[in-house]
């Protein structure tokens, strides 16, 4: 089973996934499809507010962040799952997203907290399904002293569709096991 979904003019069948036994999504994998990563970076940025620097947690959205980085000439930061040996004074938020099972942490170093200090920060992801990766992204931005100016992805799922405060490239509906669109 697959959904067809239009991305601001680019059209993808997404195959549908189980997370549970009533519960399907559209998976969305922007890794190898050159071609949406820069459409997307492209239709994403001609919304955006002036930003002074991007930033994406790891890993689906790393390409996203890169793309918009290379196509705006503005860095762009991750926050990563776990702490590297080259990182210094940590930042960790907890998060729980619908894709990834157990617990995961979001980290970032002092190095980067320290760049965006006082700068107005771009959060994106590629998909916005429960909020809680972008709970705390913002929660990192915020520790670290950053303006938060916009947050953006490029498709929101589920209860996501609905929210005002995320800027996004096309509304993915959840699937019953059937596939046809939950109500």
């Amino acid at each position: 089973m697959t959904y067809t979904i239009d991305i601001a003019g680019m059209k993808r069948d997404l195959p549908l996934c189980p997370v549970t036994d009533d519960l399907y999504i559209g998976a969305f994998v922007i890794f190898g499809d050159v071609e949406m990563t820069i459409h997307a970076a492209r239709e994403l940025l001609a919304r955006a507010p002036a930003f002074d620097y991007i930033i994406a947690p790891e890993a689906k959205a790393i390409p996203l962040a890169y793309e918009m980085s290379r196509q705006s000439g503005v860095q762009y930061l991750l926050a990563r799952k776990k702490p590297k040996a080259y990182m210094r004074g940590v930042f960790e938020v907890r998060v729980q997203s619908i894709t990834t099972f157990g617990v995961q942490t979001l980290v970032i170093d002092s190095g980067d907290a320290e760049k965006m200090k006082g700068k107005r920060i771009l959060i994106v992801d590629d998909v916005i399904s429960t909020g809680e990766s972008l709970r705390a992204m913002e929660e990192l931005v915020k520790k670290a002293g950053g303006e938060i100016v916009a947050k953006m992805a490029v498709l929101a799922e589920g209860d996501a569709i609905n929210r005002p405060d995320i800027t996004v490239l096309a509304p993915l509906p959840v699937f019953n096991p059937d596939g046809t669109v939950k109500g």
